[in-house]
């Protein structure tokens, strides 16, 4: 029987040919407002706003000073209804929560939060997304957030509050622990 021949292996790290990385979205087009099942998705131009939403559910909220942005869920009578807040450390960031009081399918609400907020941080250059898993463990891994040592956290962002710790990084979930654990 004759051997098939096969087209060598690309060099590793290229994508297949007529495949290429996804384009990073405009930071205009990333904080557009969002509509999904009658409830809207926007950035909240006072993260404050948010607040109470993380003291009912008793999520602990970031730094006033260290909040780069926040998004929020709300009803079609303007209600807001739950809240996203991503917390900066130069090329990563932390987002806390979300935080969903709606009773109608909360779960993909949070995920269609957390989409909006993944959308936003790449768009502003992040490298890295960290995140407390808060029980919603199957949205994180939906979005290839991947479990992490606390070592990987950036020092500004160390000695949160929480148990576990999930991480995103431009998608690909592709990590190397081998790199300096807090600089």
């Amino acid at each position: 029987m004759a051997r098939s021949r096969r087209a060598p292996a690309p060099p590793s790290g290229s994508p297949p040919p007529g495949v290429g990385t996804a384009p990073t979205p405009s930071l205009a087009s990333a904080i557009l407002p969002r509509v999904w099942q009658g409830l809207g998705y926007r950035l909240l131009p006072d993260a404050a706003a948010a607040r109470t939403l993380f003291d009912f559910a008793a999520v602990p909220w970031p730094a006033q000073d260290r909040i780069a942005f926040a998004w929020g869920v709300f009803t079609g009578g303007d209600r807001l209804v739950g809240a996203l807040a991503a917390e900066s450390a130069e090329r990563a960031v932390m987002f806390h929560g979300p935080v969903v009081v709606t009773e109608d399918d909360p779960l993909e609400a949070a995920a269609q939060l957390v989409a909006a907020a993944l959308d936003h941080a790449t768009a502003l250059g992040v490298d890295t997304v960290f995140t407390r898993p808060l029980g919603l463990d199957r949205v994180w891994v939906r979005f290839g957030f991947i479990p992490v040592p606390e070592s990987t956290l950036p020092s500004v962002l160390a000695g949160r509050p929480g148990a576990g710790l999930y991480a995103w990084r431009g998608g690909t979930a592709l990590w190397t622990l081998r790199e300096s654990p807090r600089s």
